[in-house]
């Protein structure tokens, strides 16, 4: 009995001292230092994923540009990445392209222009990046494919890059080649004809040109210039020679394999990016000696396990693979909640019509390391998992400056949508952080914590606790689960607030919009979210009458996508709970032989699912009849007949859609009746052509019951 006694005291004093003590981890320069630090950054596009940000009414609108851009505000984002439009559907809609078509450009369309410039209003030394997910029809010369013309792809890039800086002002620092989709070297390498370029100079620096005038004088050149005349020649002959290249936004390989095999393609490439690497990367990668990226990451619903999986890869994006920067997709979740990935933003502003944004947890999460930090910072090379499970990194600017972030986010708390994740142990633990080396001399440390509390739901994010005096270089501290720390001589952080936003609403039940607007803001109607084609502001110098400021339907060619297009174009809008309802719009077709137009209730499919969308669909045709579908494809026919509708001539539909029965008017008379509506009992409101043609419409109203 006596010996059962013992042995339980001897246990717990165990226990006891094992709670009790403490890991040191010594933070030093002493042997040099790690990799450069290049940032953390949040991704508008791939796409459409800032649609609805623009229609904010102010002040709301500045106050989430503040919380995302505003240095020492809130997450005080160091990097953006944009889309460079395609005029494609790119996961949640579409984004406008600067050149429509071979001889069209454009540099005010869509919205990407104005937030690079709010975000430089804010942060003048922001890094701006661009990729395009898709490129319109005309760079493919018809195929799916924009590399048999690499000289016109690359042409259109880099016109992209010259137009920010000539209309904007914007300087883009980094370039990528083509979203998640195969590359090509050839396409990318730097490797220069010169005497192809000689070749050209009667005819100026254009690159379509100096295509045409090697094809027409030149025949024996113009092969060798298609298969050298490349982005990185386009790029440097452009005067963007500070323009880097990014490759190849998707997996580690092939590209990491390309680059150790070609000397040239490795010349070319200043840093590999990868998506979604699940905070590791690939030995072969390290031997490129390139900067790597997290070049898309996060992609997660942004509740509190959402800021768990930001928290975790933030740190250990470094720890694990030596990324040097991390890009959340996306930015802000400011897209129609029913679209796919809703919520998987750093923040949330989905509700223009109410002003209702939210301030996620991934802000304060971001401003543990990016409100302490700057881009040309480096890590030390003391970084690493904590022994109790969790992660800690350290950067210093080489002046003296210090910041260390610690995480010990668990398992099931900070999980990522992809890719899966392997399972772990962190338990509480003591953790004492030595610093050494020409940080031995600190005498203080500022300190920041956030607390997730799955249990209450009473969290605290990103809160000043009291500085923290350090003893003989030593600091120790009592860590929890789920919490994240940052320990800095930087004294400049802040935690940024305005007045709550106002209520959360619905979409209004009652909608017009007659699209009469002279000098628009953006060339996109508010509220629209283009999910194939794209509907631009139009003045129609053609009528004398009350269509002269319309919506116009521009695109007349399937765009080079990664993702399967819809045959038709179409843009949805309202709430998608929206289940009686009529919808009326004044149509104008502009194709006379194959036009044809819809207006459409209980859409039920957006994103890259808008291919098999189900609904009511009310078509009108240039030659003379309609057709009531309950699917964008035109498949399923509920109604069908003679209309007399021609091209070039205004028409107004009408669709009423009450329980399962839909009535028609075209021009105030019915057409057709009390079709029987087969599937959908909600969704949203949509205007659309039958392919890619142009169109115009007005005169748009809805009235819905919920």
């Amino acid at each position: 009995m006596k010996h059962r006694e013992l042995a339980a005291v001897a246990l717990i004093l165990g226990l006891s001292l094992t709670l009790c003590s403490s890991q040191t981890y010594v933070l030093t320069d002493k042997e040099g230092l790690g990799r450069a630090f290049d940032g953390i950054g949040g991704l508008s596009g791939g796409g459409a994923t800032s649609r609805l940000l623009v229609n904010y009414a102010e002040p709301y609108r500045s106050q989430i540009l503040d919380y995302l851009f505003k240095p020492n505000f809130g997450a005080s984002l160091h990097i953006l990445k944009v889309e460079i439009g395609g005029d494609a559907q790119t996961t949640d809609g579409t984004e406008p392209s600067h050149m429509h078509y071979e001889n069209d450009e454009n540099y005010f369309r869509g919205y990407e222009w104005w937030l690079m410039k709010e975000a430089k209003k804010r942060n003048p030394n922001i890094i701006l990046i661009s990729l395009p997910w898709a490129f319109p029809g005309w760079v493919g010369h018809g195929k799916n494919w924009p590399y048999d013309f690499p000289d016109i792809t690359a042409a259109y890039v880099v016109n992209w890059i010259l137009g920010a800086k000539q209309y904007h002002d914007l300087d883009i620092q980094y370039v990528g080649i083509w979203n998640e989709r195969n590359y090509d070297s050839k396409y990318i390498k730097r490797h220069v004809c010169e005497t192809c370029f000689k070749a050209t100079q009667t005819k100026g620096g254009n690159t379509s040109n100096m295509a045409k005038h090697l094809s027409d004088r030149h025949p024996e050149l113009f092969k060798e210039f298609k298969e050298r005349q490349l982005l990185r020649y386009t790029l440097d002959k452009s005067g963007l020679d500070t323009v880097r290249i990014v490759a190849s936004d998707n997996l580690w390989e092939p590209v990491v394999l390309s680059l150790l095999l070609d000397p040239e393609l490795s010349r070319a490439v200043d840093v590999i990016g990868a998506h979604y690497p699940g905070t590791t990367s690939v030995k072969e990668a390290l031997k490129t000696q390139k900067k790597l990226w997290s070049s898309e990451d996060y992609s997660t619903f942004n509740d509190e396990v959402g800021g768990g999986c930001w928290a975790r890869i933030l740190n250990q994006n470094y720890v694990n693979g030596l990324m040097t920067a991390t890009i959340s997709w996306n930015l802000v979740a400011s897209y129609y909640k029913d679209l796919p990935f809703s919520r998987d933003g750093l923040m949330t502003a989905e509700e223009p019509w109410s002003g209702n944004y939210v301030v996620e947890s991934p802000i304060w999460i971001t401003a543990h390391t990016t409100q302490f930090t700057q881009p040309g910072w480096s890590y030390l090379q003391t970084v690493g998992h904590l022994a109790q499970g969790g992660s800690y990194v350290a950067l210093t600017d080489g002046k003296g400056n210090l910041t260390v972030v610690i995480e010990t986010m668990t398992h099931d708390h900070s999980v990522c949508i992809r890719p899966p994740l392997l399972p772990f142990n962190v338990t509480s633990q003591n953790a004492t952080f030595q610093l050494k080396g020409s940080f031995a001399s600190i005498k203080e440390l500022q300190v920041w914590r956030s607390q997730f509390n799955f249990k209450t739901k009473k969290s605290s994010f990103f809160e000043k606790l009291t500085p923290q005096k350090l003893f003989n270089g030593s600091l120790t501290l009592e860590l929890a689960e789920d919490e994240v720390y940052t320990l800095t001589t930087m004294t400049t952080g802040q935690k940024g607030s305005y007045p709550d936003s106002p209520p959360s609403a619905r979409f209004p039940k009652v909608y017009t919009d007659h699209f009469n607007v002279r000098n628009p803001p953006f060339s996109e109607a508010p509220d629209f979210a283009d999910q194939t084609g794209v509907f631009e502001y139009y003045i129609n110098m053609t009528d004398p009458g009350p269509h002269v400021f319309t919506l116009r339907q521009v695109v007349t060619e399937r765009p080079v996508t990664w993702v399967a297009d819809a045959d038709q174009t179409i843009s949805v809008i309202g709430d998608y709970q929206w289940e009686n309802l009529t919808v009326s719009c004044d149509v104008f077709m502009e194709s006379v032989k194959a036009g044809g137009v819809f207006i459409a209730a209980r859409v039920d499919k957006g994103g890259q699912s808008v291919r098999s969308a189900k609904g009511v669909f009310f078509w009108v045709f240039a030659d003379g009849t309609y057709k009531v579908t309950n699917d964008l494809a035109g498949q399923t026919v509920l109604a069908e007949g003679l209309s007399g509708t021609r091209a070039y001539g205004w028409h107004t539909l009408s669709l009423t859609v009450e329980g399962q029965y839909a009535s028609g008017l075209l021009n105030g008379y019915p057409l057709w009746k009390n079709a029987v509506v087969l599937t959908t009992k909600n969704g949203w409101a949509a205007i659309g052509t039958h392919s890619f043609e142009l169109a115009q419409f007005d005169n748009f109203a809805v009235v819905a019951e919920y």
